[in-house]
């Protein structure tokens, strides 16, 4: 199900789920965002602190409660990552969202909430950078505008390279997923998502090499990398190697992990924590052709 486009005018919530942020720190999303013909308005979690986090859980939970059942609200958008939404997504009502579809937006630790949402409501939501990198020093401005492009319901193109592990000619089917981390967390929880007969997408930051391959054979060993209609890999980032070399990349890692399926495979995608980080719509049907 997806939720309606937006229109010139709309009005768009930025809520925190998991790290603290103060306003001072959203004013330049707020102003590309109303430059756009946006109206924006902060959830109440915007300027909570408790330690690390925006507030409670408690307070982040009714925070996006509230977002979910005011009609006016036409998408929520995620303030920035960290951690803490794995703290909070049991407090969500999530039939407002089934009664009520909107657009929800994050990524990263944004990812329990993507997956919940997918596994629980059949709503679309939109894997996509968050409000705190919009205009950010080092952040390519496309995300921003493609971002834009994908909430008013126009066609993006998504700039595909070849790569030695692509596999196949095509893509096509449901896309679900999003970090890496986030879902071999969720294994085993009411928040794990079907990925049976769906094309996968993962991406990842500043892990070790062998915590990788750690989760990528959890989820393996769990049968959740079986029977997928084909695989992403988006930026694998600032990955650490120990001292004594794990002697693969996290690219090889993965490739490893699913070659014996034989689905089709495409890596490089240009999403996750990179510059360049194009929306893509979980829960939506894509189809694409993968460079060779």
């Amino acid at each position: 199900m997806l939720p309606p486009f937006l229109s010139h005018g709309d009005l768009v919530a930025i809520v925190a789920t998991a790290r603290k942020i103060t306003p001072v720190e959203l004013a330049g999303a707020v102003q590309l965002l109303e430059d756009a013909g946006l109206r924006v308005r902060f959830g109440d979690t915007i300027g909570l602190v408790n330690n690390q986090l925006a507030g409670s859980d408690v307070a982040r939970a009714t925070d996006l409660n509230k977002q979910l059942a005011d009609p006016e609200v036409k998408a929520i958008l995620c303030a920035r990552g960290g951690y803490g939404s794995v703290r909070m997504v049991d407090g969500v009502d999530w039939s407002l969202l089934k009664t009520q579809p909107k657009w929800i937006i994050g990524f990263s630790d944004f990812t329990v909430l993507h997956a919940h949402a997918h596994k629980h409501t059949g709503v679309a939501t939109l894997h996509a950078e968050m409000a705190f990198n919009f205009g950010k020093e080092g952040k390519d401005p496309l995300s921003f505008t493609a971002l834009l492009q994908v909430l008013q319901g126009h066609t993006v193109d998504y700039p595909l390279v070849p790569h030695r592990f692509n596999r196949g000619k095509s893509l096509q089917g449901e896309l679900v997923g999003g970090n890496l981390s986030v879902l071999y967390s969720l294994l085993g929880s009411s928040s794990m998502p079907d990925l049976k007969g769906k094309i996968l997408f993962l991406e990842d930051l500043d892990e070790y090499l062998y915590h990788m391959d750690r989760m990528m054979m959890g989820l393996k060993r769990a049968g959740k990398l079986e029977g997928l209609a084909g695989l992403i890999v988006g930026g694998m980032t600032d990955m650490k190697d120990n001292a004594i070399a794990f002697g693969r990349d996290a690219e090889q890692i993965v490739f490893d992990a699913v070659d014996e399926y034989g689905y089709p495979l495409l890596f490089g995608f240009p999403a996750g924590h990179t510059a360049l980080n194009m929306p893509i719509v979980f829960g939506g049907e894509i189809e694409l052709r993968i460079p060779q």
